[in-house]
């Protein structure tokens, strides 16, 4: 697939050097050859275009079908009204073009959706290991978590966190829930899991097993004895082998409830960030009965499930909501899960590693220089998740190594989180052109975790440091992860502003930028991310009709209440996917 015939035109930002220079001022209000009859008129609040490097407002927009055919003047947008024109008033709330999302796993929040919900305060309420037990036990009153119970045979919970619970979990901790059924809990960065002793009979997991490349089997101290923590590639093996129980009646009701959370925080992008086949098969099932609400954009896990990308969904563009955008590779682990890997050992080390511990890679250097050669051989874009400064330099020493060989053009590879990249190498991104997708949400949720046991300070400081890239010249986008945590627009728009922990310091207050960059880096500039920069994230005429309405205008409130934004409608295509009641 051949990406560069959409590269003529990009808003205004220098694709030459990608990245060399940030977007330039382009015309807000842009009036049509003809006038055409529109579907909808809307007017009477603050209208933000997203177009210009300074915020523009138009009066009024117009749309019809999926496209916006007007941006302007309300006087002028009046001339679009005819016969069933339908004006909607604001009524003082604010219009923006819908959220895109950088980085998350659709597939992943579906299941998050239909299990157990252990995670901590403000998302859940399991904020100590008993609590965790008590909420497991009670999965089959609820009727979603019994259907998924009951077709597979598994208790699973999604999203406990080590950095908010009195102690690790551990076996016997989840052997109190069932010793028949195999009970799993997913860590909050879906990079670990505790399984019960059920659960580590079926996987094969007892004291002669040995880790696999890239994970670890965590023991009982003093034994070979697995005590249930499974980390990186040993957790994602059991997963992979509990996701292949999902039969295709569970994956829709998934996607259906995964959709509606997107749609609530105002997303008419989404993207499912780590494709495995069951995940594609459902995504691909659920475009061709037109069940899909807003645009999904896939990446195929290029290490398990590469085979997909023959698929006719591998395009520029969407197939009824749905299409292949490239794959995703994995260079490292968590950096709160603490096996992120970095070239400095962690402030504080896990359970049963020394203090020189510093995390580990998923993949050898040769096999993953291999990995991003193989990409751009065949023209996919690469997302890659990194973590650590140590796999930061692994994959853009990768793309350095493909650009020299195959030569150097906009193919747009993306560093996905690129938590502790360090200034030395945020240069080395721009030269090599590689799309910076950073996570600055973990201030909030980690950031005081990252401060008191993970990194230390300084370096905790510097996590995402948007302000750094910005001041390279440099663009990029701003992701929550999901189903890390819920996928709340405003809570990455209040840590990409912000930098707020939980006890409410500041982490790298030098690192900070205005609401209106954390505006674009959720809309015109993952769109750009993504090769969609002439379709979406801003409103101008041709483009597609994604748009939301809040309650409020960002740009226009105490920075300290971004978080408490509301989304009183979100429209993908032109249609009106999500209403507030």
């Amino acid at each position: 697939m051949k990406w560069h015939w959409m590269m003529a035109s990009a808003v205004g930002l220098s694709l030459t050097g990608c990245f060399s220079e940030k977007p330039t001022q382009s015309e807000a209000v842009t009036k049509p050859l003809a006038v055409t009859a529109a579907d909808k008129i809307y007017f009477g609040g603050d209208i933000l275009t997203m177009e210009g490097e300074k915020p523009e407002y138009a009066e009024a927009i117009a749309t019809l079908g999926e496209k916006i055919i007007f941006v302007g003047d309300l006087d002028d947008a009046l001339a679009h009204k005819f016969g069933k024109t339908e004006l909607v008033d604001l009524n003082g709330n604010s219009l923006l073009p819908g959220f895109f999302d950088p980085h998350s796993h659709v597939y992943g929040v579906g299941l998050q959706a239909v299990v157990a919900n252990v995670l901590p305060p403000p998302d859940g309420n399991a904020n100590t290991v008993d609590s965790i037990i008590e909420i497991l036990k009670a999965a089959d009153q609820d009727e979603t978590q019994r259907l998924f119970i009951e077709k597979t045979g598994w208790i699973l919970g999604f999203g406990y966190d080590d950095a908010q619970l009195d102690r690790y979990p551990t076996k016997e901790d989840l052997d109190k829930v069932s010793t028949e059924k195999p009970v799993l809990i997913v860590h909050t960065s879906g990079h670990l899991s505790v399984a019960n002793s059920k659960a580590l009979e079926l996987s094969g997991i007892n004291a002669e097993s040995q880790n696999p490349q890239g994970g670890v089997i965590r023991r009982i101290e003093g034994s070979q004895e697995p005590n249930g923590v499974l980390e990186e590639n040993a957790h994602f093996a059991m997963l992979f082998s509990l996701n292949k129980l999902i039969d295709k009646d569970l994956q829709d009701v998934m996607l259906e409830a995964s959709q509606k959370m997107y749609a609530k925080f105002g997303y008419t992008t989404a993207q499912e960030g780590r494709t495995t086949t069951e995940g594609y098969e459902a995504l691909k099932r659920a475009s061709n009965k037109g069940e899909l609400l807003i645009d999904v954009v896939a990446y195929a896990d290029m290490a398990s499930s590469s085979d997909f990308m023959s698929s006719p969904y591998n395009a520029p563009t969407y197939t009824n909501h749905f299409r292949i955008g490239g794959v995703k590779l994995n260079f490292d682990g968590s950096p709160q899960g603490k096996t992120a890997w970095l070239t400095q050992p962690y402030f504080h080390p896990p359970h049963g590693q020394n203090k020189d511990y510093a995390g580990y890679p998923t993949f050898k250097n040769e096999a993953a220089y291999n990995y991003v050669e193989t990409a751009f051989k065949n023209d996919w874009q690469v997302l890659t998740h990194a973590n650590g400064d140590a796999a930061i330099e692994q994959f853009i020493t990768a793309v350095e190594k493909a650009n020299t060989k195959l030569g150097k053009q906009d193919r747009r590879p993306v560093l996905i989180h690129g938590q502790t990249i360090r200034q030395d190498q945020i240069a080395r991104l721009k030269d090599a052109g590689i799309f910076p997708a950073l996570y600055p949400m973990h201030t909030f949720y980690w950031g005081d975790w990252h401060r008191d046991s993970v990194l230390g300070e300084p370096r905790a400081d510097f996590i995402s440091p948007t302000k750094a890239i910005l001041d390279a010249g440099m663009i990029f986008s701003s992701h929550h992860d999901a189903p890390v945590a819920l996928p709340s627009s405003f809570r990455v728009l209040d840590a990409t502003v912000n930098r707020t922990t939980r006890t409410n310091k500041v982490l790298g207050p030098d690192q900070r930028v205005g609401a209106y960059t954390g505006l674009k880096s959720m809309t015109l500039w993952p769109a750009y991310q993504h090769f969609e920069q002439n379709s979406k994230g801003s409103l101008k005429v041709g483009k597609q009709a994604d748009l939301i309405i809040l309650d409020k205008n960002p740009l226009k409130v105490a920075p300290e209440t971004l978080k408490d934004l509301q989304v009183i409608e979100t429209i993908s295509r032109g249609q009106s996917v999500y209403q507030r009641q």
